[in-house]
């Protein structure tokens, strides 16, 4: 089962890179524009359907690995969504990786291999109940709001970028609960079940929500800013959600240096990884 789950969260990521490339064309493409009318002017361009094909490949793989395993483990495997990215795209653009893309590839794959193998998230539960789900869909609820006004036209573009992609990436975190939750019950009682279960329709309404907040950051401000914040806090959300709501466990103690370490890794990884993007898009053109 676990095994299951990781293959699937990793073929997830690599589809949810492909997705998220292609979104990223497409959005770039839009000059001016946000919330709803970025998305009707995105839907008539080829790349971001091609985009949304992707998404949706990675939600269905996503969906198979929160049935066989822990978020807490599922989540933090699709920050291997930037590497995947990277790799895609440099074959496509016939250039090669330099060696700070090298590194910065092995930076994020070696610390999220610490960070797993030191947490080592366990856990079987699928259902929360209401006392749990209330302040959970609140707080987190609460802070995407918080994330998108603090996003107002007047501040800066990295600004804004950012705190789209924070309110992204809680979007992306509370998505993945409520479809652990709603396959839980699919896999459990069968459709009737799964279609008469209110996480179903949560789960579908707030990724929508992520998914336009997602576009409006890509657009809003550079990879650098938004990218970091959607990986970073979406793993780090998924997790605490993980225990909140299913009892997840994961190590701590002296375990606690191992992760931060990786997590250390993964962040600078990250960064890099955001910078040598944007250089292999220029000489491209």
């Amino acid at each position: 089962m676990i095994v299951l789950a990781v293959v699937s969260a990793v073929v997830g990521a690599a589809s949810n890179a492909v997705g998220t490339a292609f979104q990223r064309k497409a959005a770039s493409s839009v000059s001016r524009g946000g919330g709803l009318r970025l998305l009707a002017a995105l839907v008539r361009r080829p790349a971001w359907m091609v985009g949304i094909a992707g998404v949706t490949g990675a939600a269905l793989f996503q969906a198979l690995a929160l049935v066989n395993g822990p978020m807490a483990l599922v989540q933090p495997l699709f920050i291997l969504e930037l590497p995947f990215a990277l790799l895609i795209a440099v074959p496509l653009m016939r250039r090669r990786l330099p060696a700070a893309g090298w590194w910065a590839v092995a930076a994020v794959v070696t610390g999220l291999a610490v960070v797993l193998a030191a947490a080592a998230p366990e856990g079987t539960r699928n259902q929360a109940g209401m006392d749990r789900w209330v302040p959970v869909l609140a707080l987190v609820l609460g802070a995407m709001a918080v994330a998108v006004v603090l996003a107002r036209p007047s501040r800066s573009s990295l600004f804004r970028a950012a705190a789209l992609a924070t309110a992204a990436a809680l979007g992306n975190a509370l998505t993945a609960a409520l479809m652990k939750s709603a396959t839980g019950r699919l896999a459990q009682a069968g459709l009737p079940a799964f279609l008469t279960s209110w996480q179903t329709y949560g789960f579908a309404l707030v990724g929508v929500c992520a998914l336009l907040l997602l576009e409006n950051s890509l657009q809003a401000g550079a990879l650098a800013a938004s990218q970091p914040a959607l990986t970073i806090g979406d793993a780090t959300t998924s997790l605490v959600l993980g225990v909140a709501l299913f009892d997840e466990r994961i190590r701590t103690g002296w375990w606690l240096v191992p992760e931060l370490a990786g997590a250390f890794l993964i962040l600078w990884g990250v960064v890099r990884l955001t910078r040598v993007v944007p250089r292999l898009v220029e000489l491209a053109h």
